[in-house]
């Protein structure tokens, strides 16, 4: 592999980890709060088919990340009334959002382009192009600086400069505000931060209108950016890897930034290389490929997930003692 191809590599690597960088940073809000959110998978894909329509529709992409955002926020509501505000099991809440978003954009998407629940391709504004960074052009011939600064750096949507900005911000909000040091008491103890006068409910649907947020971005990212449409079953479990990525990274937002480059570059793996000849001995088939990063979502939720230690209060509703 030469340097040009590295850098390839690792371009298509940053551009498929967004998707799960931005799921697996709304997992973390959520279940930092003590709510488990296996409904990641179900927002993210309303979203994506709300936010393609409302591009195609009105012709601004940005137009449809709001409304993709607004979609999931929804989702984020539905799936808090029932586990927090009813205290339902808030596994079977987040699987049957993911089942409803599975339903929705099906149906609603062919009753109104008759496309099998697939949009038209996005054009124009109503997609986003890359983004030139300034003076790309000029250093893309100096060796190692250029092509990294204008092949690796320069060259990416909007949204993908987003999503790693948030990095930063969010371990700042957990780590360096009250409401990120409220939010993680939530997750740990809602008993002794109740007693201090803090809402656990309010805490909690906080989180999950974050988490929504996040999501909604994740999933117009896909159809906006990443695509130019939506198509039927476009996450293709995104949501389950990026679960997976947060407990590899211990519900830690920087941590969770490695985990999903590494899942990214699997992926960018099965994309760029299809059929691997080792040693020319033999060839690893593409289908073998394509399956890494589910195989190592397996791998983490196997080897990982007793070692990980979660928010104490993950998945367990909270009862006011009167």
């Amino acid at each position: 592999m030469d340097f040009l191809q590295f850098l390839l590599t690792l371009d298509s690597t940053i551009r498929l980890s967004v998707v799960l960088l931005l799921a697996c940073l709304a997992g973390l809000f959520s279940e930092r709060a003590g709510v488990v959110d296996i409904g990641l998978e179900g927002k993210m894909l309303i979203s994506a088919f709300v936010a393609a329509a409302v591009a195609y529709e009105s012709g601004s992409a940005w137009l449809g990340v709001l409304a993709g955002s607004a979609a999931s926020v929804v989702f984020a509501m539905i799936h808090g009334v029932a586990s927090i505000i009813y205290r339902g099991d808030q596994i079977i809440s987040g699987v049957a959002l993911n089942f409803l978003a599975s339903g929705l954009t099906v149906v609603i998407g062919h009753a109104i382009y008759k496309k099998g629940g697939q949009t038209p391709t996005l054009t124009g504004d109503a997609r986003f192009t890359e983004v030139k960074l300034p003076f790309a052009d000029a250093v893309a011939d100096v060796p190692v600086i250029g092509p990294i600064y204008s092949e690796l750096i320069s060259g990416h949507t909007p949204l993908v400069y987003v999503a790693f900005a948030i990095v930063p911000l969010v371990w700042w909000v957990l780590y360096r505000t009250r409401f990120g040091l409220r939010l993680r008491a939530v997750g740990e103890n809602p008993a002794s931060v109740d007693t201090a006068g803090v809402s656990v409910v309010a805490m909690r649907f906080r989180a999950l209108i974050i988490t929504g947020i996040l999501c909604g971005m994740a999933g117009a990212y896909l159809s906006t950016a990443q695509s130019a449409f939506f198509g039927k079953e476009m996450t293709a479990g995104r949501g389950y890897i990026a679960l997976a990525a947060l407990i590899f990274a211990n519900w830690r937002p920087v941590q969770a930034m490695g985990a999903t480059l590494l899942f990214g570059l699997l992926e960018a793996i099965s994309n760029l290389y299809p059929n691997i000849d080792v040693f020319g001995l033999f060839s690893i088939p593409v289908q073998f490929t394509q399956a890494l990063p589910y195989i190592l979502t397996v791998v983490i939720l196997a080897g990982f997930i007793g070692r990980a230690v979660p928010p104490r209060s993950v998945g367990v509703p909270y009862v006011k003692e009167r």
